[in-house]
């Protein structure tokens, strides 16, 4: 009997030590879609769109309550000799996003100061909408893309040259091949 609870209490020991490697293991489930909440004095005067909304993988802590005006992207790719060096990132997060799911909504925490944002299409084509920049004061900057779609390239997406926290990244797009991959990097101070 003393052998038995010795030998469980043992694996389950054993388990604590394996459970968070088997956390790290990232499932997208794709979900219903629904309509993209936005909050009162939202900037960009469209219909907001059906998407699947794939949830924050951090907590996100702060909600906007007030909105610059709005952003246009000039999506003027930038050459390879301009590109921030690796030292001076901060932040780095992407997501991956498939054709078979149309227009997605994703959050990316950054919890980080900063002063300039990057978006990159690292893989495939990428159809943006827009994209939301929640700092740590509740302001927030939207970004419109006005759908348009862009490929492989680095992009200056905000230039922000006081230096801010930002909390989080909320953005929608959708993939125009079978896969595509977006990057957000922030540039230190």
């Amino acid at each position: 009997m003393r052998r038995s609870v010795a030998v469980l209490l043992l694996c389950l020991l054993g388990m604590q030590f394996v459970e968070p490697a088997f956390a790290r293991v990232r499932v997208v489930h794709r979900g219903k879609r629904t309509t993209v909440v936005v909050r009162r004095g939202w900037p960009i005067h469209r219909a907001p769109r059906a998407v699947v909304v794939r949830p924050a993988r951090v907590t996100v802590h702060v909600t906007p309550a007030r909105y610059w005006a709005p952003v246009f992207f000039t999506g003027v790719v930038i050459v390879a000799a301009s590109r921030p060096s690796p030292d001076v990132i901060v932040w780095e997060d992407g997501e991956t996003l498939s054709k078979s799911d149309d227009w997605t909504e994703f959050t990316l925490g950054a919890d980080s100061r900063g002063k300039k944002l990057w978006i990159e299409v690292a893989s495939g084509k990428v159809q943006f909408d827009w994209v939301e920049v929640v700092f740590e004061n509740e302001e927030a900057a939207v970004v419109d893309f006005q759908e348009k779609t862009h490929g492989v390239g680095l992009y200056e997406l905000l230039d922000f040259k006081d230096g801010r926290k930002v909390d989080h990244v909320r953005v929608v797009a959708r993939a125009k091949t079978d896969e595509a991959r977006v990057v957000l990097r922030m540039q230190k101070e």
